[in-house]
């Protein structure tokens, strides 16, 4: 694939998807009720990792870059996605005002965001010889979203990957279908409202845009080009 020259417009429309912002919002913190047995969470930073999830790798990331706040991180190393900081107003207002005044925790999390969610996102497409940029904005959205390309929805539908002889706009077709379905009928309502991310993407492929070259592209509302 081809992504030097779409890398930014693709994390630009999972961005807007994130936090809102094209740019991203580095300090964007909600909690949700999505964690383990619908147990609320810290979601954290431009394109929202999570306290139960890999929060940690990122405050370790930055912890080691020696950042403004590193000192005031320490204490909590131990504690994160082991036991919940929901209720710990310090932690969060930590978190906020890190991303907001330490150009270092943005330029970690871009870096973070690049190595947990944007590689292996990219060596999937590689893989499994997917070429076309509206391919690599339906695989990486949907690491960012769900951590990977769960299988249990890979099993829904029968198009073989490209790697394999299949037709890779039918594969993606029939992922996003899937995926759309799931989102839309999950027992979770705040997953249930996060169909707009597939709808994005059946809206690009009724337009032919799997180049991503028709600007600009309304994700969620939102003009990205």
């Amino acid at each position: 694939m081809a992504l030097d020259s779409k890398k930014n417009l693709i994390q630009k429309i999972v961005n807007v998807f994130e936090s809102g912002s094209p740019e991203g919002r580095y300090d964007t913190l909600v909690i949700y009720a999505d964690g383990a047995n619908n147990s609320h969470q810290i979601t954290y930073g431009r394109s929202q990792t999570t306290e139960q999830g890999n929060l940690r790798a990122l405050i370790d990331m930055y912890v080691e870059s020696n950042g403004k706040y590193a000192a005031d991180f320490v204490p909590y190393l131990e504690k994160i996605g082991v036991e919940s900081l929901v209720d710990d107003e310090s932690f969060k207002r930590l978190l906020k005002e890190a991303a907001q005044k330490d150009k270092k925790m943005c330029d970690t999390q871009d870096k973070f965001f690049d190595k947990y969610y944007w590689q292996p996102a990219v060596e999937f497409g590689k893989r499994n010889n997917f070429k076309l940029p509206l391919s690599m904005l339906v695989i990486y959205d949907s690491y960012i979203h769900s951590g990977s390309i769960p299988m249990f929805l890979r099993k829904r539908f029968k198009e073989f990957t490209p790697s394999n002889g299949g037709d890779e706009k039918k594969w993606i077709s029939s992922y996003v279908d899937v995926r759309h379905q799931w989102l839309k009928y999950h027992e979770k309502p705040i997953l249930r409202k996060t169909i707009y991310r597939t709808q994005t993407f059946i809206n690009e492929m009724e337009r032919g845009n799997w180049n991503l070259e028709k600007l600009p592209i309304d994700a969620h509302g939102i003009k990205v080009k």
